[in-house]
């Protein structure tokens, strides 16, 4: 199992608009093999901020849909970007 989560930064202006252009990606993803959840959203506190939340079943199948990434035009708009992939041993109940 794998997590990849962190934040994405874009124009405050524009955040509403890079999320709605996000919406496709969403609903492919999560009808991927292996996607157990993802997730990009709005920060409650900074105008710009995006957050990602992603879990995968394994690497094979993160790569399988990733393919080229986001296209050239999502791309763009990011002004700053901290996401990092982590790899979970155990899941517990909270």
């Amino acid at each position: 199992m794998l997590i990849v989560a962190g934040t994405l930064y874009v124009d405050p202006a524009r955040r509403d608009a890079y999320l709605a252009s996000c919406v496709e990606a969403v609903r492919a993803a999560r009808a991927a093999p292996g996607c157990v959840d993802f997730a990009v959203s709005a920060d409650l506190v900074e105008p710009g901020r995006i957050n990602v939340y992603e879990r995968w079943e394994s690497d094979a199948q993160l790569l399988a849909f990733r393919g080229s990434g986001p296209d050239a035009d999502q791309v763009a708009e990011i002004l700053g970007a901290e996401v990092h992939k982590f790899r979970i041993a155990g899941v517990e109940a909270p």
